[in-house]
């Protein structure tokens, strides 16, 4: 199994970024997605996850602010996020929705994500 987070960034408050997840190594297509992330000091919390249809549910913090996403034809998984805030500074994490917010031995490096003016 292999998770690959990309997009991550420097961004000022209000703006935007596109995170992606390349995964590989098991049936994507066939399982809900998660994802997580980790603010310094703090413990994982989840984001936002996407089922192996497309739909998707979000944090409340997430909400109208990110939208999830994914394309099974690619094995790849997307969230994109408007309207930053300071405190969505973190590193993003992609993950297979069973995993919850246990961090798993094969989960990727993740992708830091700075807000700040």
């Amino acid at each position: 199994v292999q998770y690959v987070e990309s997009g991550g960034g420097l961004v000022q408050p209000g703006g935007s970024l596109r995170l992606s997840c390349a995964v590989s190594g098991f049936a994507f297509s066939g399982y809900a997605m998660n994802w997580v992330r980790q603010a310094p000091g703090k413990n994982l919390e989840w984001v936002a996850g996407v089922n192996s249809g497309g739909g998707a549910s979000y944090g409340r913090f997430a909400e109208g602010r990110f939208t999830a996403s994914r394309d099974n034809t690619r094995n790849m998984l997307y969230l994109q996020m408007n309207n930053l805030r300071p405190e969505d500074t973190a590193v993003y994490y992609c993950a297979k929705a069973r995993d919850g917010t246990t961090r798993e031995p094969d989960w990727g490096q993740g992708t830091q994500v700075t807000v700040s003016s």
